[in-house]
């Protein structure tokens, strides 16, 4: 199709452990002659292993990618999802030319403008101001189109005070803030945007969200993001791919590529989660799934609709009376509260157990349970801090948008009157 901005076929990357070369000064010369005279594939590489970082292997050669394809059109916002060391990073920086291809090819239309790790792109001895023009420069923009866009750079970033100091002076916040108000607000046809959002303070993240939202959706310009936030890539992005030990395991739609993440452990669990682990002599733990009321378990949890926790587990004895209670915890490992009824007894047979929260209860965000089976409110007999995590998507309103999310993890609706 005509409308597409980047397209990538068979494309490789490969990396070798430890010492660099062949081992040989001979297996170097062939090495040599092989790739770089004769332009054939390099026949080292044809043992190299895929990159699963939790096995020790046998190969000096790993593939950080390998053999990927994809196209992404004109103004999609696209969200690359996957684990760490799944190769996200390494394909943002074959995208944006910062290193070659082992193999493949890489076909853009239009400028990139990318945001990879703090500080990339910028001079530590030059100031703000300088290095704005110093990337603007780099995308190919003229000086007067810089200085007509260094007003809004400069508000959005928040820094204003310190433009004029040399960046080797600032803080990471403020290398991000200044970097990204740089690659956010030069014309060029494409965004691209690594974690490192991450290591800006919350206001400012909520602010980069709603301005990329406003790149892709208001100026027609695409965005390629990655994150581990699962509700900011479901709200901003309209596709999603899924990398998995250095190869292309889904391409889809980012709710579908959410999903197919969450059942695959990235998060080691989706909206249903079966167990096989947890069976003894008092009680076997089958499920817990989570959805809103109305829907099915593979749509995605929105916010501003009941959701229904159940819960399906087998008590094998009733010598003792035993009761769940749940913690609920936030994404930065903190238990917002805990939640329990002592006045249903798990009888000793199948029991489903319904917890319903109500519409507008909890702020879009990723959260954890931890789950506590108790005997006779006297001690716990079992206790498992991450068995469940789920992801709660806005319902209404665009992510990112300037007091669109309140602050915290629930917003409980408390009833107000007057005197």
């Amino acid at each position: 199709m005509s409308d597409i901005i980047i397209q990538v076929e068979n494309l490789s990357k490969a990396y070798q452990i430890g010492q660099i070369g062949t081992g040989t000064i001979s297996r170097d010369l062939e090495r040599f002659w092989t790739t770089r005279i004769m332009g054939k594939e390099d026949p080292f590489l044809k043992i190299g292993e895929t990159n699963d970082r939790s096995s020790k292997g046998s190969s000096d050669i790993v593939w950080s990618l390998r053999d990927i394809n994809f196209n992404i059109h004109q103004g999609e916002a696209v969200g690359i999802i996957g684990r760490n060391g799944a190769g996200k990073s390494t394909l943002l920086k074959l995208l944006s030319r910062v290193t070659g291809p082992t193999a493949g090819e890489i076909k853009i239309k239009g400028r990139i403008a990318s945001l990879l790790e703090v500080g990339t792109g910028f001079h530590p001895e030059l100031t703000g101001r300088e290095n704005i023009y110093l990337n603007g420069a780099i995308l190919g923009m003229r000086k007067k189109e810089i200085t007509r866009k260094l007003d809004e750079i400069i508000d959005f970033s928040g820094v204003e005070r310190y433009i004029d100091t040399p960046v080797k002076r600032y803080s990471s916040g403020m290398y991000v803030r200044l970097a990204f108000a740089v690659a956010a607000h030069l014309e060029s046809e494409i965004l691209i945007v690594d974690e490192v959002l991450a290591v800006g303070d919350a206001e400012f993240q909520k602010k980069c969200l709603g301005k990329m939202g406003d790149i892709s959706k208001g100026q027609g310009r695409t965005v390629l993001f990655v994150s581990h936030n699962m509700a900011a890539v479901k709200s901003l992005c309209s596709k999603g791919i899924v990398l998995e030990n250095g190869q292309l395991a889904f391409n889809g739609s980012s709710e579908q590529s959410v999903s197919y993440y969450l059942k695959r452990g990235g998060t080691k669990t989706s909206n249903v989660y079966t167990f096989d682990e947890y069976d003894n002599e008092i009680f076997k733990l089958n499920s817990i799934s989570i959805k809103n009321k109305n829907r099915t378990f593979d749509d995605t949890v929105l916010e501003n609709e009941v959701i229904s926790l159940i819960t399906d587990i087998t008590i094998k004895s009733q010598s003792e009376r035993y009761h769940l209670t749940y913690h609920l915890i936030n994404e930065m490992g903190e238990a917002v509260f805990s939640f329990y009824d002592d006045s249903i007894i798990l009888k000793n047979d199948n029991n489903k157990l319904v917890c319903e929260f109500p519409a507008n209860f909890f702020q879009s965000g990723n959260f954890t349970l931890a789950l506590f089976i108790v005997q006779d409110k006297r001690k716990s007999i079992f206790v498992e801090k991450d068995i469940f995590q789920f992801t709660v998507v806005d319902g209404g309103r665009d992510l990112g948008v300037y007091m669109g999310r309140e602050p915290g993890y629930i917003r409980p609706q408390l009833k107000w009157s007057t005197l």
